[in-house]
């Protein structure tokens, strides 16, 4: 087997528990049809959610004073079509949309033959976006729902078996547990479609985030093709130096990625410098590892900027989400239900969880109230001022 192709194999197999729960899943289902022991009828997914979905808009709007825009509404993609819509929201570069795509869809099929094609066509490209879908797609199975360009998407192959899988592995007999089942499978969509449905009034955030994270992928397409064109002594001496795992000579490539996934920003400064790297206005690295890639702390300097931005517009956002979700539903006995049953927990310990973006959104409700949430839409906050409300709100209060 070739560089290329063990390169392709290898990404599957980074995938191997999410395939193998995508399988679980499959022939669970299929089993449950064919039991003829097992005769409970949920409502479709669809029917449940149009219903939750025209009810929650008003409640949305007296609870943030922001209006649902009539052009948001519901799909319900399959495994594949969720799939391609993750490779939508990496947010490459301007250059690289198509690429990732093609990507994304091979990885979904196990396609190694297209991945291997993709490596040999875009090295650099593959560097960055293979970490994406790794990242993306391993955790399908765990993903109810997401939002891009006014429509909420919701996980058809999870949701539609969702309930019959929980009732089922519960065991006999059936119907006593079918009623809570039902109500914690209702909190669940109700849970899933407000989330997304307040994600779809965050434009400001939505905007903010995708151009930094467009920027933060541009960044690290230059520095992989850096590193591409570094000669073999030098990938060789910088590899000892930071003590990587040692790669076979015929394999260069490979040397040359994992020399980029050490150097990655997201890797090299936040495992370097911490999670504090996010409030930093410059940074410093190694001079021995400056001398042998001249440009890397330009990259590293040019990085932080952009990256502060997609982690103050990404945090608010799922943070303002977050609190939105946990006081609108609160009482609610369907989403109770989906606590108990489904998760395991109850609403005190489900409340008490630490979040930065939960809990500054809610230091923030304290003093303004339903103005809330257009201010930190309009006007979020610096990656500073999440790490201390107390700037936000004095910044605010002399406006």
């Amino acid at each position: 087997m070739g560089e290329l192709e063990e390169f392709s194999e290898s990404l599957i197999a980074q995938l191997e528990i999410e395939l193998n729960e995508e399988k679980v899943i499959k022939d669970l289902t299929e089993k449950i049809k064919e039991d003829l022991g097992f005769s409970i009828k949920f409502d479709s997914l669809e029917e449940i959610s149009e219903n939750i979905f025209s009810g929650m808009k008003e409640k949305i709007n007296d609870f943030t004073g922001i209006s649902v825009s009539p052009q948001t509404r519901i799909k319900y993609p399959d495994l594949d079509d969720l799939k391609k819509l993750k490779g939508r929201k990496v947010f490459a570069a301007s250059n690289a949309g198509k690429f990732v795509e093609e990507l994304f869809e091979a990885v979904s099929k196990k396609d190694t033959k297209k991945i291997s094609s993709l490596i040999e066509q875009d090295a650099a490209k593959y560097f960055v976006y293979s970490t994406y879908a790794i990242q993306y797609l391993s955790k399908i199975s765990t993903t109810y729902g997401d939002y891009l360009d006014n429509v909420i998407y919701l996980n058809k192959f999870v949701l539609s078996s969702y309930p019959q899988i929980i009732l089922y592995r519960q065991g006999k007999p059936y119907e006593p547990k079918f009623e809570s089942i039902k109500s914690g499978y209702v909190g669940a969509l109700k849970m899933t479609i407000l989330e997304e449905m307040i994600h779809s009034i965050q434009e400001n955030l939505q905007e903010m985030n995708k151009n930094a994270a467009m920027n933060v992928n541009a960044l690290n397409e230059e520095l992989a093709k850096i590193i591409l064109g570094l000669d073999d002594k030098t990938v060789a001496n910088l590899s000892e130096y930071l003590q990587l795992q040692p790669v076979p000579d015929d394999f260069p490539i490979a040397k040359k990625a994992n020399l980029f996934f050490m150097l990655n920003p997201d890797n090299f400064i936040v495992n370097v410098l911490g999670p504090d790297v996010m409030t930093f206005t410059r940074v410093e690295i190694d001079p021995k590892i400056s001398e042998t890639v001249p440009q890397l702390l330009d990259i590293y300097q040019r990085w932080l900027k952009p990256i502060q931005a997609h982690h103050a517009a990404f945090t608010t956002m799922e943070g303002m989400a977050e609190f939105i979700v946990q006081n609108m539903l609160k009482d609610d006995a369907d989403f109770l239900h989906y606590l108990t049953s489904f998760v395991g927990t109850d609403i005190s310990s489900y409340q008490v969880r630490k979040s930065l973006g939960k809990d500054f959104t809610k230091i923030v409700f304290e003093k303004f109230g339903k103005k809330t949430f257009k201010i930190l839409i309009d006007d979020p906050p610096s990656t500073k001022e999440l790490k201390e409300p107390t700037l936000y709100l004095k910044r605010k209060s002399s406006i």
